[in-house]
């Protein structure tokens, strides 16, 4: 039986070669197939091979991939800010805006979306990330714009393992940045931890035309924990699609799971109404809980 990448070839009827070229005529197919749709930094192979060997976890980052005029049609074509458009998300953890539906996208972003989700992408990412036989979701769930408001932000996580409906695992994220002249101390970096979630190893700058891949897996912990702090008129906006397989290696009997905030943000909550205790008691009264408290130990 054919394996993923001779099925691809044969698939695509590529010319006859030598034993044991079917892998570099298969990625220099999907070179020449996507060439006048997005740009590559490096030949397939090598991106490869950086994805696989990054840390903390699985993830590369790659600029200008796609067309700069597409994209700056794309951010012309975001929905305006209303409930219809919009679901809000608001809580200890996070506050953002995500697209409420794929029907709500411009033709750009329908056309975007499709070149997304093609046969093409599809095996391409799988050449890139190792994992095959990748579903797209056409509906958008949790994916399309995301927008995080000044103040905003979403604490450090592993993503949800499953698509809301189907019941598909969550295997790839891929995040296209659209934000121009963006500054560092407006904050909104993306962030990459260690798989204990208690350390930051690395950050990527949300800047446009800026895409970053990384594989959804217990331990991948990221997020934009830094409050954004960008003009009023602004945000931070990025377009985002996820990608899925039919279990993981074979296997479908993992728990489903929504976002899993990593150790040190679970007791913010708790940090916050101490902090509001204290500066709303008069000194005195703390002082003579301190003393009680004392008493006892």
């Amino acid at each position: 039986m054919a394996t993923p990448s001779e099925a691809w070839v044969l698939g695509l009827k590529t010319p006859k070669r030598r034993a044991g070229s079917s892998k570099v005529a298969m990625t220099a197919t999907l070179e020449s197939l996507l060439a006048d749709r997005i740009t590559l930094p490096q030949r397939l192979g090598k991106l490869s091979s950086i994805f696989r060997t990054a840390r903390p976890f699985r993830h590369i980052v790659i600029d200008n991939m796609f067309s700069g005029a597409v994209l700056d049609r794309l951010v012309d074509e975001i929905p305006t800010m209303t409930a219809d458009h919009w679901v809000h998300e608001n809580d200890d953890h996070l506050q953002k805006y995500n697209l409420r539906s794929a029907v709500e996208l411009g033709e750009t972003g329908f056309q975007l979306t499709a070149l997304l989700h093609s046969a093409a992408f599809l095996y391409l990412l799988s050449e890139l990330t190792g994992i095959w036989q990748l579903l797209p979701d056409p509906y958008l769930q949790g994916s399309g714009y995301h927008m995080i408001p000044p103040g905003g932000k979403f604490d450090v996580h592993q993503d949800r393992n499953t698509a809301y409906d189907t019941g598909l695992s969550r295997r790839l994220s891929l995040i296209i940045y659209l934000n121009k002249n963006w500054k560092p101390e407006y904050g909104g970096q993306f962030e990459l931890w260690n798989s204990d979630g208690t350390r930051q190893e690395s950050i990527v700058q949300p800047l446009f035309n800026r895409t970053v891949i990384f594989e959804i897996a217990a331990g991948n912990y990221h997020g934009v924990p830094r409050t954004i702090a960008c003009p009023k008129d602004r945000s931070r906006n990025s377009f985002v699609v996820y990608y899925h397989t039919v279990g993981v290696n074979g296997s479908t009997e993992k728990p489903p799971h929504t976002s899993i905030y990593a150790p040190s943000f679970y007791g913010q909550n708790k940090s916050v109404l101490r902090k509001m205790v204290k500066d709303l008691t008069p000194p005195i009264a703390l002082r003579a809980l301190k003393l009680v408290i004392k008493r006892k130990k």
